[in-house]
């Protein structure tokens, strides 16, 4: 089979319907879109959520909540199994961890969560650092500071 003998699937294609193509085609003179009316005219209808004059129902419920999005911190996440590709007596910084590419960005600092185990002493110079992440550092003779 060569490309110029490809064809597609018997049935798999179908005409698109031409409306307003005469009484034949079944969708001739008003093509299917009744007599008259808002609907009927070309650009016609009514926008989302408009309920014929109805309150609609997203002015109908109360305003609730607040978002604190513009003030957000989103910090760069990285694990403790993942230090342990360093030597001991290494200190970590998120400098290092970028250069290392261990994380991809900065964004608003690093911080170190204790997913994962690490059998070496490391001193940890990041942005948050979790409870149980810096138990196990320290269990294994290692160091954390939060800048």
């Amino acid at each position: 089979m060569q490309l110029h003998e490809l064809k597609p699937a018997p049935g798999s294609r179908q005409k698109p319907t031409r409306k307003g193509q005469g009484i034949g085609s079944g969708l001739g003179k008003t093509a299917g879109r009744g007599h008259k009316g808002q609907k009927a005219r070309s650009g016609g209808g009514v926008r989302p959520g408009f309920e014929g004059g109805q309150q609609p129902l997203q002015r109908r419920l109360p305003k609730r909540g607040f978002t604190n999005a513009r003030f957000k911190k989103e910090f760069a996440i990285i694990n403790v199994g993942d230090l342990d590709v360093f030597e001991a007596g290494t200190v970590v910084t998120p400098e290092l961890l970028l250069e290392r590419k261990m994380i991809k960005k900065l964004k608003d600092g690093v911080k170190l969560l204790a997913d994962g185990n690490i059998e070496k002493a490391l001193t940890v110079k990041l942005h948050g650092v979790s409870e149980a992440a810096a138990e196990k550092i320290k269990a294994a003779g290692g160091q954390v500071e939060v800048m």
